[in-house]
């Protein structure tokens, strides 16, 4: 009988924390050769911890299933792709908790 809690358990209850969902995203975001299938499991992961709380069951199955759609691997490469253009004009995609509206995520571009 193990004696310890799984990662995956650890992880979803820390990413519940919205400030904590924001920097688990923007980390992935920033790998300098990212895997494209890496951010759409980042982003299932927080919509598994945020969803729990934010909305009903059916409508967090929904959401995963638009997210699924809008995160292929081709759609994830170019975020990515979008993250180095910004960059090469001096400018940073990030992600950060939006508390005020209970939102977990606000993408924004900082010079």
């Amino acid at each position: 009988m193990p004696t310890s809690d799984s990662y995956r358990d650890y992880l979803i209850s820390a990413l519940k924390d919205p400030k904590h969902s924001a920097a688990y995203i923007e980390a992935i975001m920033e790998e300098k050769d990212p895997e494209p299938e890496l951010l759409k499991h980042a982003l299932q992961d927080v919509a598994e911890a945020i969803g729990e709380m934010k909305m009903p069951a059916a409508r967090a199955k929904e959401h995963l299933e638009k997210l699924d759609y809008l995160l292929s691997a081709e759609r994830s490469r170019e975020i990515y792709n979008l993250s180095l253009w910004l960059e090469e004009l001096g400018l940073k995609l990030s992600v950060t908790a939006n508390c005020d509206n209970g939102a977990i995520l606000v993408f924004s571009f900082e010079f």
